[in-house]
């Protein structure tokens, strides 16, 4: 299996390895021992649908290399899911199409498509070879509704010390350039019972870092609501479930560990929800908000259900409420209509606002969000400008934040035996630390920082 995409998409690669290993199969890191190829794709912005289009075709062309006419390519993932008709039509060479609600049954859809009959076609066209005379089979469903349970089989792809834990899936928001609600449907949380029992498998195993995820954290629960909640209704856990009853639970849970949070929505942060990770020693004291503009008139135009005043509102409560929180945000530039003046109003908030983790995404245009079809669309050369410009800022920032923590001790969970993390850094998208010394790894271990090398720490 090859993976691409986010952290919501490796935990399906990992439901669908799972399901594959519980119908007597064998996993390969070999694409030339496969019998079968599974391409698990993303689709959020064009560069990733390009990087999935490539990686099928390096797929079927491999094949051919390896003598392998027999050879499986299946294709699963949100491409899948959203563009699985003009795919069949494009793509011969693929074997079957599966959906986000499939994820659970690779393992039996494996096996109808080892048992379909190949003989001979002509090119694909993509004008590469095709061995297929029968159309691929097709398993997308239209808005999916799967969830996984604590006892659903996965297979790890991450190092034993870290895991991905999904507690919702699916998105109610309507932001005008997103398109994911499309994808992965509407937002549906997992029981609070169904997650702690899996957290503490994980625990069980030897997991010190467990990364809560979903389309958007902070509404975990409330789809459960007897009483529907709002954008703008206050989170309350006297309501009902929320992610602060839920983190009060985890906190209840014996071992050494972190939990942290990804994905979070400004629009359903609570001062309940920061006094309880302040409380909970075993939350991560690390907040990953993607807030995508500061601008009041953009922040309309891009639907984000909140407002300048809530954002810079909220930050300050955050930092207030949690000592040693550090954020982690990630911002648009270059979507439509935005001026040089609102760009610059960003820059200003960022420079200000000096977040300690910090992204920029040059805008790309989604067939089927309402951005797509706005006026005022920006040029590539004005967005990579735009996005250099941030970057540059960014850079400056998190260089000195940086340097202020040398000669201060922190907690690091060590990854390999020369690379650790702290608290404040999320597996594969933050800085590391390089040690001088080897750690154990998997475990936590406290070191003095002793210097800085660009966006690292050394110790």
């Amino acid at each position: 299996m090859i993976s691409l995409g986010c952290a919501k998409n490796l935990v399906d690669a990992e439901i669908m390895l799972g399901s594959v290993l519980e119908r007597g199969m064998e996993i390969t890191s070999s694409a030339e021992d496969a019998d079968v190829l599974v391409i698990n794709t993303c689709a959020f912005i064009d560069s990733a649908k390009e990087e999935s289009i490539d990686a099928i075709l390096e797929a079927h062309q491999q094949r051919g290399l390896y003598k392998r006419a027999n050879q499986r390519l299946i294709v699963s993932g949100c491409l899948s899911q959203r563009f699985a008709h003009e795919l069949r039509e494009a793509m011969p060479e693929v074997d079957a199409f599966i959906g986000l609600d499939q994820v659970r049954e690779l393992g039996t859809i494996v096996e109808r498509v080892l048992q379909k009959h190949r003989t001979p076609l002509g090119r694909s066209a993509f004008g590469v070879n095709s061995d297929r005379s029968l159309p691929a089979l097709d398993f997308v469903t239209p808005r999916p509704t799967y969830i996984p349970d604590y006892d659903t089989p996965r297979f790890r792809l991450t190092p034993p010390h870290s895991a991905y834990l999904k507690i919702a899936e699916g998105c109610n928001h309507p932001c005008s350039f997103c398109v994911i609600p499309q994808m992965r449907g509407r937002h549906r949380s997992r029981t609070p019972e169904s997650v702690l029992t899996e957290i503490r498998a994980l625990v069980a195993e030897g997991v010190r870092e467990t990364n809560l995820i979903s389309q958007d954290t902070t509404y975990y629960g409330m789809d459960l609501w007897a009483e529907k909640a709002g954008p703008r209704q206050p989170v309350d856990s006297a309501r009902g479930l929320t992610l602060a009853s839920l983190l009060r639970e985890i906190e209840r849970i014996d071992g050494e560990f972190w939990i942290r949070l990804l994905y979070t929505h400004p629009a359903h942060w609570s001062d309940e929800l920061i006094a309880t990770i302040a409380e909970c020693r075993h939350v991560a004291r690390y907040i990953d908000i993607p807030l995508q503009h500061i601008d009041e008139s953009m922040l309309r135009r891009m639907r984000r259900e909140t407002s300048r005043a809530h954002i810079e509102t909220l930050i300050a409560k955050l930092r207030a409420g949690i000592p040693g929180v550090a954020l982690r945000t990630t911002f648009i530039v270059g979507f439509p209509g935005e001026t040089e003046t609102e760009f610059e109003t960003l820059l200003d908030f960022i420079e200000r606002t000096r977040f300690e983790r910090l992204g920029i995404f040059k805008y790309s245009r989604e067939e089927g969000s309402r951005a797509a079809k706005m006026p005022g669309q920006i040029s590539a050369k004005v967005k990579n400008e735009r996005h250099r410009r941030a970057m540059t800022l960014q850079q400056k920032i998190a260089h000195e934040i940086a340097a202020d923590k040398i000669g201060s001790k922190l907690r690091l969970l060590v990854d390999q035996p020369f690379v650790a993390r702290t608290e404040t850094d999320a597996p594969d998208v933050d800085a590391r630390v390089l040690l001088s010394q080897p750690g154990p790894v998997g475990e936590f271990i406290t070191r003095e920082i002793q210097g800085a090398r660009g966006y690292d720490l050394l110790a």
